[in-house]
């Protein structure tokens, strides 16, 4: 038997990253890698192959925002340190 696949809340949770909590589009990005090997291999309803792609994409987005956000923080710190 087939496990259901979890492409809506993969979806949800790839929405959730850049409009709630970046974390969110992490979550997204390791449940989708996860679940599209599973799909690949027989293991995993493959109906929501197309959720469970958006929302890795909308992961990876977010995950990209949150690392740019940290790199624009971690630079005025730093730059503030240097400055005094």
């Amino acid at each position: 038997m087939m496990k259901p696949h979890r492409g809506v809340i993969i979806l949800a949770f790839g929405i959730l990253g850049p409009v709630v909590c970046q974390l969110f589009g992490v979550a997204a990005w390791v449940m989708a890698n996860n679940d599209l090997k599973e799909m690949n291999r027989g293991y995993m309803d493959p109906s929501g192959r197309d959720l469970t792609q958006t929302g890795r994409i909308l992961g990876m987005v977010a995950t990209g925002l949150m690392a740019i956000s940290l790199l624009i923080v971690i630079l005025v710190l730093l730059v503030s340190i240097v400055s005094r």
